[in-house]
């Protein structure tokens, strides 16, 4: 496959076929897994549904503080052993869950399993990514790995289902722990090579960017506006995908309604990015963000107070499916095209620590919301302004002049 960006070269091509069959299994094995496991554990051992999520949002809080370390290092060539040691220990820790029988027992591991997701899925990939074929190539390599990961769920979910069914919660995560360590990690160590790293200035083995370069873009105001924009969004975006269920049932529909109505948003993000693949190829991250935060506001207003009918909760969860699947995109080229071309793993790594502490906490900030009146009049009004500043925060960043790098 040609891909701007990622030349049909050997190498590279296995390159970005490694790093999209790893991330199927990393995205399938860490962060889909989890809701089908939690209720099994909770069926068994009776621990109430709050007291599971609770560990899950402590590891993504503690991802956070592991984003900034992870895009450094990655930014000095280490991005092989960064990913692949962070698929051993955490097949090291699914394993140590299988066999645990006690609350503490399971916030540590799943926090450590929470945590170990910065070195693991979408950030560190793109800045290997940008580490092999320079920030500045890196865009055909990015939508290509998004293709692979958006077919997470797809794989995953039901190979979980049914070893839960036939091996129980124990024997999946056992299965699901060699994965991890025999899969991933294998994955990751032949795939990503810093031998063939083109770094930051065009040379094989090129050196780290250095501090100035980091604070140079800090100081840049697009930056800070990206970051408001990518932080308001992914809180409006989690807020949503947890609460939907339970707001299309406030709306009235059935459950069998409700399903068919999500299972359209995983296929509606593959093709929004195979859209971009295909037909947009070399529409810059301005205007394909400028487009998508357009649409955003208007997909929430709708699913909150469009007709309720199927038809139309259909059409604007395919939309927000498309929608987002743009933005993970825009999010993986905003900081190269918009900010700087060096860098790129510690700054993705520090625009990443508001917008994960944001996904974090915006489920409970609606669900106390929600409990205010007993409905989702308040939640959905925070989220359609969420994203209204996100929509104003890109377009205020997109309208910037950009800065010559030196």
């Amino acid at each position: 496959m040609n891909v701007q960006g990622i030349k049909a070269k050997p190498s590279n091509s296995w390159f970005i076929s490694g790093l999209g069959f790893a991330q199927i299994c990393s995205w399938g094995s860490l962060y889909y897994s989890f809701p089908l496991l939690a209720e099994a554990i909770e069926r068994e051992l009776g621990w109430p549904k709050p007291a599971l999520y609770g560990a899950l949002s402590v590891g993504v809080l503690l991802s956070a503080v592991l984003a900034y370390p992870v895009g450094a290092a990655i930014d000095r060539g280490k991005g092989r052993y960064v990913m692949a040691g962070a698929s051993i220990l955490a097949g090291m820790l699914l394993f140590a869950w299988s066999r645990i029988d006690t609350l503490p027992m399971f916030y540590i591991l799943v926090a450590g399993i929470g945590a170990l997701q910065a070195a693991t899925l979408y950030d560190p990939a793109f800045a290997v990514i940008a580490r092999r074929v320079g920030a500045k190539n890196a865009r055909g390599g990015i939508v290509a790995l998004t293709l692979w990961g958006g077919f997470a769920s797809t794989v995953f979910v039901p190979i979980i289902q049914l070893l839960i069914q036939f091996q129980g919660w124990r024997g999946a995560l056992v299965v699901l722990a060699a994965v991890n360590i025999i899969i991933c990690a294998s994955l990751y160590f032949r795939a990503i090579d810093p031998a063939r790293d083109v770094g930051v200035s065009g040379g094989p083995g090129s050196a780290a960017p250095s501090e100035g370069q980091v604070r140079r873009a800090l100081g840049n105001p697009v930056f800070w506006l990206l970051a408001v924009a990518f932080t308001a969004y992914f809180a409006s975006m989690t807020a949503f995908i947890f609460h939907l269920y339970p707001l299309l049932k406030e709306r009235l529909f059935d459950e069998v309604t409700i399903g068919m109505i999500i299972m359209v948003i995983g296929p509606a993000q593959v093709a929004g990015r195979f859209f971009i693949m295909m037909l947009a190829s070399k529409s810059s991250a301005r205007r394909l963000g400028s487009i998508a935060v357009a649409l955003f506001p208007l997909t929430m207003a709708l699913i909150w107070a469009g007709p309720p009918l199927f038809a139309a909760m259909l059409f604007a969860a395919a939309l927000y499916g498309a929608v987002n699947g743009v933005m993970t995109i825009v999010r993986g080229l905003a900081i190269p095209e918009m900010v700087s071309p060096h860098a790129y793993g510690a700054l993705n790594g520090i625009l990443a620590m508001p917008t994960i502490i944001a996904k974090a906490l915006a489920p409970l900030l609606a669900a106390w919301l929600w409990s205010l009146q007993s409905n989702y009049t308040l939640p959905m009004l925070a989220i359609v302004i969420g994203s209204l500043v996100m929509a104003v925060a890109f377009w205020w960043a997109a309208l910037q002049r950009p800065k010559t790098e030196r």
